[in-house]
C-alpha cells in the first residue's frame, strides 16, 4: 500500500508564488463581498479572506490586496459589511472582482453608518473597525460587529479558484 505523504510535493513558498498560491486554494472556503462608503460612494469587493475571531467581544477579520484599486477605500473605511453570499449570488461575487460599484444590478440598502448593505445574503456582520495589521501584500482589517443578519439557503465556496455550491454527504 502507497503512503500518502510519500506523493506529496514539498516546496519552499518564497520565490514560489503559484505554487503557493496553488496549495492556499486546496483549503476550501466561503465567499464574501465586504461593502463601504468612499468618497465616490459605496464600494464593494470581492473577498474570501474572511474568519471569525472572537466570540466576546464579537471580531472578525478579513484582508483586502493592496494591490487593488479600492484598497485605499477599505484602509480608511471606519464602518464596513462583510456578505456571505449564497450558491445563488455567483454573478454578484463575479460582478465585485470587476468592479467595486456593481451596485446597480444588486438590491441593497444604506445603513445607519453610511455603509452600503445587501440585500439576500446568508449572513451579513455590519462592522466597525477595531484594528488593522501589515499582512504584506494585503492588509488584516479587524471588526467588532455591531449587527447580525442571517437567512438560510446554501453558501458560494470556492476551491482551487473555482466556485461551487455545498453538497452534503449521505
Amino acid at each position: 500500500m502507497r503512503n500518502p505523504l510519500q506523493a506529496a510535493h514539498g516546496f519552499t513558498p518564497t520565490g514560489n508564488p503559484d505554487l503557493f498560491r496553488d496549495a492556499l486554494g486546496r483549503f476550501g472556503t466561503g465567499i464574501t463581498v465586504v461593502t463601504a462608503a468612499s468618497e465616490r460612494g459605496p464600494v464593494g469587493m470581492t473577498a474570501n479572506s474572511f474568519a471569525s475571531v472572537s466570540l466576546d467581544p464579537p471580531l472578525v477579520l478579513w484582508s483586502p490586496a493592496r494591490a487593488s484599486r479600492r484598497f485605499e477605500a477599505f484602509r480608511s473605511a471606519e464602518y464596513f459589511a462583510i456578505h456571505v453570499l449564497s450558491e445563488r449570488q455567483v454573478q454578484l461575487c463575479r460582478d465585485f472582482v470587476i468592479s467595486g460599484d456593481a451596485f446597480d444590478r444588486t438590491d441593497w440598502i444604506w445603513n445607519e453608518q453610511g455603509v452600503p448593505l445587501i440585500e439576500g445574503c446568508l449572513s451579513r456582520f455590519e462592522c466597525r473597525r477595531r484594528a488593522v495589521h501589515d499582512g504584506g501584500d494585503h492588509l488584516i482589517i479587524v471588526g467588532e460587529v455591531a449587527h447580525v443578519t442571517t437567512t438560510e439557503g446554501e453558501p458560494l465556496l470556492v476551491w482551487r479558484g473555482n466556485l461551487g455550491e455545498f453538497s452534503r454527504g449521505g
